[in-house]
């Protein structure tokens, strides 16, 4: 797994890297995480300049499977993202 500044999660087998922490994913999916659901979107070969990566990992798949995290459908992981990020918009004007 790769969190990159942006926020965004991509799930890949890491085939490739550099000195400069460039990366290439292969088999990509970017996972989006809303509550307790999830939804992937397929990307396929994905390079990743060093400077966008914040974390880098290996996911254990045991643990993966026993988590209460149900998968939906891209369509409404997106609403759900969008209306989530509304949310948080409307609350920092309000502040």
């Amino acid at each position: 797994m790769v969190v990159l500044r942006d926020g965004r999660k991509l799930i890949g087998t890491l085939r490739s890297f550099d000195q400069f922490a460039n990366l290439v994913l292969q088999d990509t999916i970017e996972r989006i995480y809303v509550g307790n659901c999830y939804g992937d979107i397929p990307r396929g070969i994905f390079l990743i300049r060093g400077e966008n990566v914040v974390l880098l990992g290996e996911i254990d798949l045991d643990k993966e499977e026993r988590t209460n995290l149900r998968e939906i459908p891209v369509e409404e992981v997106l609403v759900a993202q969008r209306e989530e990020m509304e949310a948080k918009q409307r609350l920092e004007k309000i502040r």
